[in-house]
């Protein structure tokens, strides 16, 4: 496992390597040289250049626990809002977008990304929404946390309608309504 030094700068070679080039672009060589660290140290940590990105761009949704962040004040609705509006900012954010964009494509072909997705960040974040949902008395709260995400994703992936400032709300109203909330 690398040193936490070593982490944040590798982490911020491959986000900016992925930037300029792509996924495609990336290279265990090119993110050593732009970290400044050795391919072995690399390999002790992350075996390809994929599960590099994936750590980097999962790194980003973490807490300072080390937990998938989700937002938990004791107000259901204004957190479930919160949660959404950040995920689209992320999605949206044209310094990111693309990039996105081809994690997400990859997770479809590379089963091994797909589970680390599911497993770190996707996971536990349905998880984490359900156990709010379970909390507030909703009986199918794994339900009711994909019918949170699924439209966020949906909307985002096949760009069928661009997101507005009010989308976050209103869509957290309708969840809200469809588990009876």
């Amino acid at each position: 496992m690398a040193r936490a030094s070593t982490r944040a700068r590798v982490h911020a070679a491959v986000l900016s390597l992925a930037a300029e080039a792509g996924f495609g672009g990336l290279s265990m060589e090119g993110i050593a040289a732009r970290a400044g660290a050795g391919k072995q140290t690399l390999y002790r940590t992350w075996s390809s250049p994929a599960e590099v990105l994936l750590d980097a761009l999962l790194e980003q949704s973490l807490d300072a626990s080390g937990e998938v962040a989700v937002p938990d004040t004791g107000d259901l609705r204004a957190d479930l809002e919160t949660l959404v509006a950040g995920m689209i900012a992320e999605l949206t954010d044209p310094a990111t977008d693309r990039l996105l964009r081809a994690v997400t494509a990859e997770l479809q072909t590379d089963l091994a990304v797909g589970a680390e997705v599911l497993d770190r960040l996707l996971g536990p974040q349905l998880r984490a929404i359900a156990d709010r949902l379970a909390r507030a008395g909703v009986e199918s709260a794994e339900d009711g946390a994909e019918l949170l995400l699924g439209p966020v994703f949906h909307r985002w992936l096949l760009r069928t309608r661009p997101f507005t400032a009010e989308w976050p709300a209103a869509h957290v109203a309708r969840v809200l309504r469809a588990v009876s909330l």
